[in-house]
């Protein structure tokens, strides 16, 4: 395996102008000084996002600081038409233009335009994927608050919602236990190359393709000692957006009663119930039992006969089991927590009250989830 020894950022813009100076400030003073930054200015046509995105490019062609390559899908004739269009195909276009021109030496670091980074965080990604050769890195993250109550609220309650999801599935030590954001992962190109690149979609294709990567065994979620996994998570801004399907920004748009609706936290016994699927499957290779997730399975996937083919197509163990997680994925899972009542643990039962409380409150809460994620992963 090749060590890792260069990296590319890759940013996918629109309508950042507002964000390019902070931006590359951050990546100024980065301490690590062998890395590129690759742009992705993109719209699609007509879009009234032009104007902004006219004033990046320019801005982006006038800087000076360090090497800046500057990929054009926006300007009349070069944006996004038909189903070619956002955040998943600007990320597709960056990664497989750094997948042409890169060897096997290189990491790619996803960010967002409007995420901060430490000084030290460029560096300890490649020492992070030099210490785990050939994995990925799901990274720890943290959005700041912006000092609106009305767009702090909603982004606190969406966070923990997330946090809870993660430690839940972190106690069962299961292999899907990461959390996708698009700002927040990294991976060489071995493994890019491995998984058959990003699927572009209208919104979570960085759900997908980090669960490509898990599937794979090959998915970190911590930095290499000795980096401090507080000081270096990725801090994207909690900013309400409608630009995607679903994910922090809409989540925020919305607002904290629809947040409670769609995104509901779980009680420790729904993880219980995944972790006891998961720890049949070596028993399912000998003989059917019957799992907490088997009803559910059956009905999503449509058969009665849910490992029958699975043990016709492999003759081990290990290789049944790993296509038994491979089945019950991250997707399966959130579904089949998603859509079973019980699990979900009412706000009115939380430690805190997301609609009332201070907010100096709820930023203490979501940091001891933080922290509590943080000794897990």
């Amino acid at each position: 395996m090749p060590a890792y020894g260069h990296i590319s950022v890759a940013i996918p813009m629109m309508a950042e102008f507002d964000n390019l100076t902070r931006l590359f400030g951050c990546l100024e003073r980065q301490t690590l000084t062998h890395f590129t930054v690759v742009c992705c200015v993109n719209n699609e046509e007509h879009s009234p996002a032009l104007d902004d995105n006219l004033r990046t490019l320019d801005w982006l062609h006038s800087y000076q600081g360090m090497p800046v390559t500057i990929l054009d899908r926006c300007t009349p004739g070069h944006g996004w038409q038909g189903k070619q269009n956002g955040v998943g195909w600007a990320r597709k276009v960056l990664f497989d233009h750094i997948a042409t021109l890169c060897d096997d030496t290189e990491a790619v670091v996803s960010l967002d335009a409007d995420t901060d980074i430490a000084p030290g965080y460029l560096q300890g990604v490649l020492d992070t994927l030099n210490a785990t050769p050939g994995a990925a890195f799901s990274v720890p993250y943290r959005h700041p608050l912006c000092g609106d109550d009305t767009l702090d609220r909603p982004m606190l309650r969406y966070e923990c919602y997330m946090r809870n999801y993660l430690i839940g599935l972190l106690r069962i030590r299961n292999p899907y236990a990461f959390t996708a954001l698009g700002s927040a992962m990294t991976f060489p190109l071995t493994a890019y190359r491995r998984v058959g690149g990003i699927t572009p979609m209208a919104s979570g294709e960085d759900f997908y393709l980090l669960q490509k990567f898990a599937k794979t065994g090959k998915l970190a979620t911590r930095f290499a000692e000795p980096h401090d996994n507080a000081l270096l998570a990725v801090h994207p801004q909690g900013r309400a957006s409608t630009r995607v399907p679903f994910g922090t920004g809409p989540a925020i748009a919305h607002g904290i009663e629809a947040i409670e609706a769609s995104y509901p936290f779980y009680r420790p016994e729904a993880f219980e119930a995944v972790a006891a699927t998961f720890e049949a499957f070596p028993t399912l290779y000998t003989r059917e039992v019957e799992t907490p997730m088997s009803a559910f399975l059956r009905q999503q996937l449509r058969t009665d006969d849910l490992w029958g083919p699975l043990r016709r197509n492999f003759h081990d163990q290990e290789h049944f089991v790993h296509a038994c997680v491979e089945r019950v994925d991250g997707l399966r899972i959130l579904q089949y927590l998603r859509g079973n009542p019980a699990f979900r643990l009412p706000d009115s039962e939380m430690p805190v009250a997301f609609r009332h409380d201070p907010i100096e409150q709820l930023d203490a809460y979501r940091d001891r989830l933080f922290q509590e994620e943080l000794s897990l992963r």
